[in-house]
């Protein structure tokens, strides 16, 4: 069914009240928090894959995106912090197995899957087939939004901006006449910049295809071209069902790159450059933006949520045109979760703006999702 357009208001005015509030503090009137677990919820599974100390993307980028033992310990000590008995249900290949022989009531799902061009979706599969309730979006959005491809085909049906693009699976298909230089290139089905280098903005139809024979090389699959926006960019967390409302913006700067790189959100710009004590931090929130600009990062945002039908939270990337018009880049289903301040995870820092402890973001996340099981009222 098309986006109803209709329905945007009533989301875009909610968005709009906690968006420019100075101090975010009416986040608890939509998303109260309460120190009480629910009747009849006591045993909370929770999913997740740990990140090996020695990944990097040119090594296992899908082990990349796994989670820190940090972050692990973090939010099992959150949820134990309601009450709740939680069981650590690491995703591996004996994962089917370990969870016969438990028995939870709900998830709090951050798993990332394992292998394939829909890993992320593994483990709504999984506990949708055993009738399990769990955090987050559903198997068809986990899947969708892998593929930066994909998600962009669905941005267009819906006329939400997003730049043109085309993608490449061999790698000896011509450009298409719309898309003009400047362009970047990228993985289609890979997070946190894995295969975006700085290399990746290309000049010229030489420059193009050996990047993409780069990335066909290192990941062995479809390879995205983008046309290159120039201006500014941009990260917005989304928390919530109805309301789903907007944290505060955040901006991505680059002035920690060296100057003859690409501003762009790299592997080098993540890995490389933004080092814990040694470099500025990359990231403002909120961002200093126009009234204007903010209003149309919100209904992009917003949109972009509805249409990929989203549950709970959610983290969209945007970069601002020539024009100073914003843009969708892509949509992480499973945004990072780290405590640590220093790592610059997303997603905690627009929280923590927003006036959300660390604790307090995880128990709003799983009490948004137990109200939208219908296991609280």
């Amino acid at each position: 069914m098309p986006f109803d357009e209709q329905n945007t208001p009533t989301r875009t005015e909610v968005t709009k009240e906690v968006q420019f509030s100075p101090n975010y503090t009416n986040l608890y009137k939509y998303f109260p928090i309460s120190s009480m677990k629910p009747i009849g919820i006591n045993r909370i599974g929770f999913t997740y894959n740990i990140r090996p100390e020695s990944s990097t993307p040119s090594s296992d980028s899908v082990a990349l995106e796994y989670d820190e033992l940090e972050t692990i310990e973090a939010i099992h000590s959150a949820l134990s912090s309601a009450g709740y008995e939680v069981e650590l249900m690491p995703l591996d290949l004996d994962f089917a197995q370990h969870f016969k022989s438990k028995t939870v009531d709900f998830v709090f799902n951050i798993a990332e899957g394992l292998r394939g061009e829909s890993r992320e979706s593994h483990i709504p599969a999984f506990l949708e087939m055993h009738g399990v309730p769990y955090s987050g979006s559903g198997v068809l959005t986990q899947a969708l939004t892998l593929s930066k491809s994909r998600t962009k085909e669905i941005l267009v049906y819906y006329k939400i901006p997003t730049p043109k693009y085309q993608l490449f699976r061999t790698g000896r298909e011509k450009l298409k006449s719309n898309l003009a230089f400047p362009l970047i290139v990228k993985p289609d089905s890979q997070g946190s910049s894995a295969g975006i280098i700085n290399d990746s903005v290309v000049h010229t139809q030489s420059a193009m295809y050996t990047q993409i024979e780069r990335v066909i090389h290192e990941f062995g699959s479809p390879v995205l071209v983008e046309q290159f926006l120039p201006g500014r960019e941009f990260t917005v967390g989304i928390l919530g069902n109805d309301p789903a409302i907007t944290l505060p913006i955040i901006e991505v700067n680059f002035d920690h790159l060296p100057p003859e790189f690409a501003k762009i959100d790299s592997y080098e710009s993540k890995w490389t450059y933004d080092v814990p004590g040694v470099n500025a931090n990359p990231l403002k929130c909120p961002a200093d933006i126009p009234i204007k600009l903010q209003n149309q990062i919100v209904k992009i945002a917003l949109k972009t949520y509805k249409a990929l039908n989203c549950f709970d939270f959610c983290r969209i990337d945007v970069r601002v045109d020539h024009l100073g018009q914003p843009h969708v880049l892509e949509l992480n289903a499973l945004p990072g979760l780290n405590p640590n301040p220093e790592i610059h995870s997303r997603f905690p820092l627009a929280c923590e703006v927003a006036g959300l402890s660390y604790n307090d973001m995880i128990l709003t996340i799983l009490n948004i999702a137990l109200k939208r099981n219908r296991l609280i009222p």
